[in-house]
């Protein structure tokens, strides 16, 4: 049974739904990576391409974590050279509504910037 916000003691992921959601999607590098997870696989090599800023070892611990957390599903390829692939896994796609609202409200906030910016205010 769901607890009203009332009733949830704000902050604990035991009780808070919001702070279950930040356990798991929460932190600076994660909604990146979901994000670039969301419509296709992806390799390690190509995530840190397209995530400016975030180091090997900083990946590497996120997608571990993600695994753990049953969001992302990583692949080994036998091939030469072997490689990685990561996907989201069906539990991470129910993330997806998450991420493209993010998505939204960001494109939306981008574009207000834009507009404020060229009207000089």
């Amino acid at each position: 049974m769901a607890l009203k916000p009332s009733q949830a003691q704000p902050g604990n992921p035991e009780e808070c739904p919001v702070a279950a959601t930040l356990q798991v999607i929460g932190g600076k590098w994660v909604p990146l990576i979901l994000f670039q997870l969301k419509d296709q696989p992806r390799r390690f090599n190509a995530l840190r391409r397209l995530i400016p800023g975030i180091t090997q070892r900083m990946l590497t611990l996120q997608l571990r974590g993600l695994e753990q957390d049953g969001v992302v599903a990583r692949k080994v390829h036998e091939t030469v050279p072997p490689h990685v692939e990561y996907s989201l896994t069906p539990r991470g796609l129910t993330l997806a509504p998450i991420i493209e609202a993010m998505e939204e409200w960001g494109n939306l906030r981008l574009r207000a910037r834009r507009d404020q910016a060229s009207t000089g205010r």
